[in-house]
């Protein structure tokens, strides 16, 4: 019988023949290079950070702002920030570092970037008392990507927070949750934030269970299509939240196995969210019914305490670095993994060259490429440095470990809104996919926004009529990237567009 041998097991044959002959097997390492990229994806070099990233924003104009350390990696965010530009690539000259002139320690606060105005709110931060560190701030700050300026908002917050999560809702306002006052005090009482109009604290809707001293560490919420915001917690209840008014809370009957403060979660599609508990458990969350349930898949391998999960341009989701033991050198996950929502299957990704435990960060980027750095302050190691993974999906799906030719969006709208069909130019006819994945916002294993959407379209030749997400429960206001993919299954660099 004759068996028709695809091009790299032939390679591999004849390398064996050069082997037994005693010479150099060169076929063999390019081969499998290749395999490893174009099914695994491949990390990039180590490239210098000018500070640990311990937070990450992607901006509107596709920049991406960090802070939380000094320049040596120590814990403060008092001194500096940083504005990225992935344009210009990794070098020095790609990196505007700046004084933090505000007075505020922004270390472990939360950030958002605001709907209408495009500005990142950042809320709450660290503080020095007596010598002693951690202690919280009430303080407010924006960042304006247009003049890459930090100041001051004036108004602070009701409530010292730190440790706190932030998150846009439905109607375009910010819910902040969570975070503690002191080393000894958590914060049961929510607060929203409005552009133009300032705070107001839901009274109604305190809970130690739900976000204060159970569960106050970046307490993992999300706006559900339902119009209240989900909260899964660490020890396993999970919650509704009207931020309407002064608020009101509801116990769903739904209860999880334990988790972490440090596992990640993370909403993959609509409704749906990726939750990993303790002893490499994993279940997906529906909240799209009337009350919401769970389903038990296969987890990822092992504890990740301080890996990442996030989801890439084609829904499927990158998990990275972490380890079995808490922010220790031991069981240290290395090798990535990918998650496909379409069959809750995993695959091995490609093998990163940095541990990346407590402050390290992951975040997809508008060229559908995935930055995951940081790490320390403290930690093992001390990572003032990034390593960008290139998805399987950028690649030629055959051996050759070559870089796929690329679609690109030719014309698209700079806003849009819900229910509507926006009209989008593409240089290439045969569109397979359109998909809508809101910017990042990223800290401590919680990328506080981030959606995926698939979208329907239909196409004559490279011009597309795609209908934009239904209502704002679903996809709530602000800045999306949108992809296109050709018939190969290979995204366009995506166009960001304001939603609202």
């Amino acid at each position: 019988m004759n068996i028709k041998l695809p091009p790299y097991a032939g390679l591999r044959q004849a390398a064996a023949r050069v082997a037994l002959l005693g010479l150099t097997a060169w076929p063999l390492m390019p081969v499998q290079a290749a395999l490893d990229t174009y099914v695994k994806g491949s990390f990039g070099p180590v490239v210098n950070w000018p500070l640990i990233p311990i937070h990450v924003v992607l901006l509107p104009d596709g920049r991406v702002l960090g802070y939380g350390t000094d320049g040596k990696g120590n814990q403060t965010g008092q001194f500096t920030y940083d504005v990225w530009d992935p344009a210009k690539g990794t070098g020095t000259d790609s990196h505007l570092t700046l004084p933090n002139t505000t007075g505020t320690d922004t270390f472990c606060s939360g950030q958002v970037v605001l709907p209408a105005s495009g500005a990142v709110l950042l809320t709450g931060g660290d503080k020095t008392v007596n010598g002693v560190r951690n202690y919280s701030v009430n303080d407010v700050n924006l960042f304006d990507y247009r003049s890459s300026a930090l100041y001051s908002a004036q108004q602070p917050m009701t409530y010292l927070r730190w440790y706190p999560t932030v998150l846009t809702t439905a109607a375009g306002e910010v819910l902040v949750l969570g975070g503690r006052a002191d080393p000894n005090t958590a914060v049961p009482t929510p607060e929203v934030y409005t552009e133009g109009s300032g705070w107001r604290s839901l009274t109604s809707a305190v809970s130690d269970d739900a976000y204060g001293v159970k569960n106050w560490s970046y307490p993992r919420a999300w706006q559900a299509p339902n119009g209240k915001v989900f909260i899964a917690t660490k020890w396993g209840g999970t919650y509704y939240l009207d931020p309407t008014g002064t608020g009101k809370l509801e116990t769903t009957s739904l209860t999880l196995a334990a988790s972490d403060e440090y596992l990640t979660s993370v909403m993959f599609a609509p409704g749906k969210i990726l939750s990993f508990r303790k002893l490499n458990k994993a279940v997906v969350i529906d909240i799209n019914g009337a009350t919401p349930k769970s389903t038990n898949v296969a987890g990822v391998g092992q504890d990740r305490y301080h890996g990442s999960a996030t989801v890439m341009a084609d829904g499927k989701v990158f998990v990275s670095g972490g380890s079995m033991v808490s922010n220790v050198a031991n069981g240290v996950a290395y090798t990535a993994k990918i998650w496909n929502p379409a069959n809750n299957g995993w695959t091995t990704a490609a093998t990163a060259a940095k541990m990346r435990l407590y402050h390290s960060v992951s975040m997809l980027l508008p060229d559908g490429r995935v930055l995951t750095a940081g790490g320390g302050a403290p930690g093992p190691v001390i990572n003032l440095n990034g390593e960008i993974y290139t998805p399987p999906y950028l690649y030629q799906q055959d051996w050759t470990a070559t870089l796929a030719a690329r679609p690109s969006i030719t014309s698209a709208p700079a806003t849009m809104s819900w229910g509507q069909a926006i009209k989008v130019t593409a240089d290439v006819a045969g569109v397979s996919k359109v998909t809508l994945v809101r910017t990042g916002s990223v800290t401590h294993t919680v990328d506080f926004d981030q959606r995926f959407i698939n979208l329907s379209f239909t196409a004559s030749g490279t011009n597309l009529t795609v209908t934009t997400p239904a209502s704002a429960t679903v996809a709530p206001p602000g800045y999306y990237m949108l992809f296109v993919f050709n018939s190969a299954g290979v995204p366009s660099v995506a166009k960001i567009i304001k939603l609202g």
